[in-house]
């Protein structure tokens, strides 16, 4: 069978539960890799180095871009984030499974440069209850909650661009869902018909 790995990527507008669908997926399949964001802005309180990011320089950042050594990139309030493509290119060539959880304007620009990669985009149950997900975090203010939800909608219309959408409305069967497409995806004819050629 190939033994190449895949290239999952998840998004999805804030407050789908993204991160969350992505954390379970890790704990039931060890074998999946996640990729690592490199960011220029400051740690936060809490976050670990090679963790929840790899925290670089801008100049560091920008010789990245220079190299072509990233996947994806974005600036964000005057901070750039992105993908390192040496970890994810390794693993897929080893046979290990990457995951991507980045924004939709991130996929999108993973997706032009790996065709075959799997892209899943997570919707929330209603545009209520994405709202309601994001005040429960206690984290914005009322003119930032505004502005995500309005962010959100506009990202939701991207969906028609993913491979497929998952409805998280149950956390438990959203994750199955995900865990399904990549089983799915493993068996799909055009990823493994090379090797079956060979059986024969």
């Amino acid at each position: 069978m190939n033994k190449k790995g895949l290239l999952i990527v998840v998004s999805g507008p804030s407050g789908a539960g993204k991160g969350t669908i992505c954390k379970n997926l890790l704990k039931l399949n060890k074998q999946i890799k996640i990729s690592v964001s490199a960011t220029t802005r400051d740690p936060r309180k809490g976050e670990v180095e090679g963790e929840n990011y790899y925290f670089i320089s801008k100049d560091q950042f920008e010789e990245m871009i220079k190299q072509d050594a990233l996947l994806e990139y974005a600036k964000v309030y005057d901070n750039y984030y992105g993908t390192p493509k040496e970890y994810v290119l390794k693993n897929l060539e080893k046979g290990n499974d990457v995951l991507l959880e980045i924004d939709i304007v991130g996929a999108l620009q993973v997706k032009e440069k790996f065709k075959d990669g799997v892209f899943i985009f997570i919707l929330p149950p209603s545009l209520e209850e994405l709202k309601n997900r994001i005040v429960a975090r206690g984290t914005e203010s009322q003119k930032d909650i505004e502005k995500r939800y309005g962010c959100a909608i506009e990202e939701i219309e991207q969906v028609i661009k993913y491979d497929y959408a998952v409805l998280n409305d149950d956390l438990q069967r959203a994750t199955k869902d995900v865990e399904s497409i990549i089983t799915a995806e493993k068996c799909r004819v055009s990823r493994i018909h090379k090797n079956i050629k060979s059986i024969f």
